[in-house]
């Protein structure tokens, strides 16, 4: 008999004597252990296999719901998570953890509010739940309050020094602050906490790539690809990247994976089409810009970005209808007011062109003084 054929037969029969000996409770919590192991090696179907049996075996455990819901979760399937979350919390309402994790998967969703209501639970019920904090902080990231999340991570961070995700959400919202090189600082720990934390490794790459380092970027992003393939973020990124280094052809085919990857990444659709715009595809601009605002009807950048396209194409009210959506959402949009002006000009509006023009430059001359050449090329 084969070894190999020995050490099944050895399996089955240590699996005969689990159902033999140990009631439905100890096999659940085996199978709660088994799906959490395989979880930490990225086999997350296999986990949900096993909470499954813990569930089928113990369906009041409460444990197994909350840590299948965050298998889910890792899977992108964050409504699942969600009702894997409620369960478990309906079963123990104190579970902390449940409440934590449901306020990420909202996150994921965009239910930011929703997210801290249920983090701000989970810290009641457990006030040294670092894991609580770092997902508040991101809710709080994502509705603008940069510093607010930058107190949460703090915190996690001061809970659990060894939590490489606060590190990193810090380095990220550091960066976003303007804080460039404590960003780098908060992504190196991280990734020497986690060395496979592609997020990391793109979000290291963003910090390089403001401070002026583009090689240093890409070789950042090139490695949180080669860690995490289908990193659309990644791809966008390296491509933003590239194109500051004229690189134009490789950041659409950069722009073109990522979309490929994630068709609802608006932010890749409008860099390929500032690319687009660069190469004097000015039609082929448009396009992008309009499926980025299909995608995304708020993004101030691309209504400037297809305002601008338009102009180039003569298509001056068009230009002035895209700038004018911009100033509805950003009244305070330099660009948007100077280039409006400019388009006025062109179709005989003298007066609502100087109107602008001063609008412009009383929100910031210095960038006016940037943008004048861009209308000579």
């Amino acid at each position: 008999m084969s070894k190999k054929r020995k050490l099944k037969l050895i399996a089955v029969a240590l699996s005969a004597i689990f159902v033999i000996f140990l009631g439905n409770d100890m096999i659940a919590a085996f199978h709660i252990q088994w799906g959490n192991a395989k979880s930490e090696l990225g086999d997350h179907e296999g986990a949900i296999a096993d909470y499954d049996k813990a569930i089928e075996l113990k369906p009041d455990l409460a444990l197994a719901y909350n840590n299948r819901g965050t298998a889910k979760s890792e899977l992108g399937d964050h409504e699942g998570a969600i009702a894997d979350y409620d369960r478990a919390i309906e079963l123990k309402p104190d579970l902390a953890l449940a409440y934590s994790n449901r306020g990420n998967a909202k996150s994921n969703l965009g239910d930011h509010r929703g997210a801290i209501a249920d983090c701000d639970k989970a810290i009641e019920l457990k006030p040294d739940l670092a894991n609580a904090y770092n997902n508040r902080g991101f809710a709080k990231f994502n509705l603008g309050d940069h510093r607010g999340a930058m107190k949460d991570y703090d915190r996690a961070i001061e809970l659990k020094p060894d939590l490489a995700d606060a590190y990193n959400n810090r380095g990220f919202a550091k960066s976003n602050l303007g804080d460039h090189r404590g960003a780098i600082a908060d992504c190196d720990k991280a990734i020497e906490l986690k060395p496979d934390f592609a997020l990391a490794y793109n979000n290291r790459g963003l910090a390089k790539f403001n401070l002026g380092d583009h090689h240093g970027a890409i070789a950042d992003y090139d490695k949180a690809i080669e860690l995490k393939p289908n990193l659309a973020l990644a791809y966008n990124n390296r491509g933003f990247a590239k194109s500051g280094l004229s690189d134009h052809r490789g950041a659409i085919a950069d722009y073109d994976k990522a979309i490929e990857l994630n068709p609802n990444l608006a932010l890749a659709y409008n860099n390929r089409g500032l690319v687009k715009f660069n190469l004097g595809d000015y039609r082929g601009a448009i396009a992008n810009f309009d499926k980025a605002i299909e995608l995304k009807s708020d993004l101030v950048l691309v209504y400037n970005n297809r305002g601008f396209a338009k102009y180039k194409l003569d298509d001056y009210y068009g230009a002035i209808a895209d700038y004018s959506r911009a100033i509805e959402l950003d009244p305070d949009n330099t660009d948007a007011y100077f280039l409006r002006g400019v388009a006025k000009s062109k179709l005989g509006d003298h007066d609502g062109a100087e109107v602008d023009r001063k609008r412009s430059i009383e929100l910031n001359p210095e960038r006016v003084r940037f943008l004048k050449p861009f209308l000579e090329r």
